[in-house]
């Protein structure tokens, strides 16, 4: 993915603030597969939901953007009224966005460390540990997510460096330990469906639950000299099958 398509999906979000329908024309209509339960398919749902949300006088920041291969995908903070945070995901084909995956939650925190679900590093750097990066991140997805090996920790995160941005999660090793083991909400990462890498930043898409409600769970990395040291997410519960708006499913 070039510059010019980063560029194509910010304006194509930032085209929620103002409702014009011109935003949703990097969409194919034709081919468009939309992968958000509460939105209809194809551009034309599009154009409605962004008229729709403009009433409310929404504001949208794009925090940070990437692309993998035909995948352009954004780091973005949303008011329609009440705050998110969102990672929304694009799939290109032919020089226009044919497919789209998101997951957003309610923006929560700061985190006891300071730390908001947004700030932090946002230029990838290291292009070229792109494809090692994304296989340490697909390794502690596997074993110490899903797999629940939490032994392996030190085998993927810096002890001395670890920043997280969960907003029920400080800094440091010992307080990742601490959630993958004793969180609040019990979450629980059964599959991974997708990972996107740009440089130092590798986002895992997968599918789990919280606390037994079938959920999505976005995960953003920065990965540095073969470590995790730095950490985003969100996560959203998927709504019951009776209430979708489209057949595609979540992932």
């Amino acid at each position: 993915m070039t510059q010019a398509s980063k560029d194509q999906i910010c304006a194509l979000l930032k085209g929620i603030e103002t409702g014009d329908p011109a935003a949703v024309a990097v969409v194919n209509e034709a081919k468009y597969i939309q992968h958000n339960p509460q939105t209809h398919e194809g551009s034309e749902g599009l154009a409605a939901l962004f008229k729709r949300l403009s009433k409310t006088s929404p504001s949208v920041n794009i925090v940070r953007v990437f692309a993998d291969g035909d995948y352009v995908y954004a780091h973005t903070e949303y008011d329609f009224g009440k705050p998110n945070v969102g990672f929304e995901v694009f799939r290109f084909e032919d020089g226009f966005a044919v497919e789209h995956w998101d997951n957003i939650q309610r923006r929560l925190g700061p985190n006891e460390t300071g730390r908001t679900m947004v700030d932090g590093a946002i230029e990838a750097i290291d292009l070229d540990r792109t494809a090692a990066n994304r296989e340490i991140v697909r390794s502690f997805v596997n074993d110490v997510l899903i797999d629940g090996q939490t032994a392996q920790l030190n085998r993927f995160l810096d002890r001395e460096q670890m920043i997280e941005h969960h907003p029920r999660i400080e800094d440091g090793l010992l307080a990742r330990a601490n959630a993958n083991t004793q969180s609040d909400a019990k979450i629980r990462y059964d599959r991974m469906h997708r990972i996107l890498a740009e440089g130092d930043f590798v986002l895992s898409v997968c599918e789990g639950t919280i606390d037994g409600a079938p959920s999505s769970l976005y995960d953003l990395y920065r990965v540095a000299d073969g470590k995790l040291v730095e950490h985003w997410d969100t996560v959203e519960v998927i709504p019951p099958r009776a209430e979708w708006k489209n057949d595609n499913g979540k992932f």
